[in-house]
């Protein structure tokens, strides 16, 4: 990791209306890192994210990735950079008229300049990284489980190579066995590829067993970020509920 984080986010607000979801939040993204982050339902978590990728506009406050203001980018200096991410939404958000190969093409599609049988060869490949297989690729998202369609929802996310990964909720609906090899997955990636992993989530099992650091929001700001450990330790009342309540005691967290 060097010392200038991938993602910088500082005095970001964004409000609907009247209703103010982020109020001066301030965050970082290391770079190689997984960073959970955490928050009670309807807080915006995945606003930020959107917020992020220049799908929700703010009201106060910059965003720098790779040390580059998002908001004094060029049209083709942001499309440069969008293609150095790639995003996993909740449900996956793949077209349904189309194959999974195709899916997956649809970034190539719109950034890169690149022949049908190369298309197709770099599809497969995504298909296969990410433990689908091969007849998988001719598929529909209606014939596929819902953790294939994480899987090929993960793959599209991939298709340019990106170096910053944005997961929202990506275990969420799946089986505790099949999110467990998810998590793997991501991690195994992760370390695999060199990626940072951006990842919305509220799965404890995957805050404890691949992330490096923890981000929490509540109130509109991050009230803590760190290490699980140095997240166990923080008195925010919520943090202290979602890390040490009886759900966290279920799964033998620390009470």
């Amino acid at each position: 990791m060097t010392d200038a984080p991938a993602i910088r986010v500082r005095g970001i607000t964004v409000g609907f209306g009247e209703k103010i979801i982020l109020n001066q939040l301030d965050l970082d993204v290391q770079r190689g890192e997984v960073l959970g982050f955490v928050g009670g339902s309807g807080t915006g978590k995945s606003v930020l994210t959107r917020t992020i990728l220049g799908l929700v506009r703010q009201r106060a406050g910059s965003i720098e990735v790779f040390g580059q203001d998002l908001a004094g980018l060029k049209p083709d200096e942001h499309r440069a950079m969008e293609r150095r991410w790639g995003v996993l939404f909740q449900h996956g958000a793949l077209f349904s008229g189309l194959t999974v190969r195709q899916n997956i093409q649809v970034p190539m599609r719109e950034y890169l300049h690149l022949s049908q049988g190369l298309m197709y060869e770099l599809a497969m490949l995504k298909i296969r990284m990410v433990g689908l297989p091969a007849d998988a690729a001719e598929k529909f998202p209606s014939e596929l489980s819902g953790g294939m369609i994480k899987r090929a929802a993960l793959a599209r996310a991939l298709a340019l190579d990106p170096e910053i990964l944005f997961l929202d909720e990506p275990t969420s609906g799946l089986d505790p066995i099949g999110a467990a090899e998810f998590d793997m997955l991501i991690r195994t990636l992760q370390k695999t590829l060199g990626l940072t992993v951006y990842m919305v989530t509220h799965d404890l099992d995957s805050l404890y067993s691949i992330c490096d650091r923890i981000a929490a929001l509540a109130g509109g700001k991050i009230v803590a970020a760190g290490t699980l450990q140095e997240i166990l330790q923080v008195s925010h009342p919520w943090v202290q509920s979602y890390f040490h309540g009886a759900r966290a005691q279920a799964r033998g967290g620390s009470s």
